[in-house]
């Protein structure tokens, strides 16, 4: 397999790249991770900062509409998690110690 920026060498080094071109400054940022680990999808490569949704939600961690709340966010480009969005608060208790 040839590096998927000049074509020429062979990969040696991740990212589908040779060691020359891995090692150019601001390079490897140019070309998506091809390691089956590495990390996909909307909202997942956001160096930046993204502006905040407009409401937070009530719908529970977990919870079918929060999944539902967060796709659309990321769909439309906004932070995933908003700072007044519902806690997961269901009053739990530390167990008791069996005697």
């Amino acid at each position: 397999m040839l590096c998927r920026h000049c074509d020429r060498r062979p990969v040696g080094r991740p990212r589908g790249l040779c060691w020359s071109c891995y090692y150019i400054p601001g390079l490897r940022q140019l070309y998506p991770s091809m390691s089956k680990f590495g990390r996909r999808g909307l909202g997942q490569y956001a160096p930046v900062k993204r502006p905040l949704p407009a409401l937070p939600t009530l719908a529970p961690p977990g919870s079918m509409d929060k999944i539902r709340i967060l796709m659309e966010r990321a769909e439309r480009g906004w932070e995933l998690w908003h700072p007044r969005d519902a806690a997961f608060d269901m009053g739990l208790r530390p167990l008791a110690r069996a005697a």
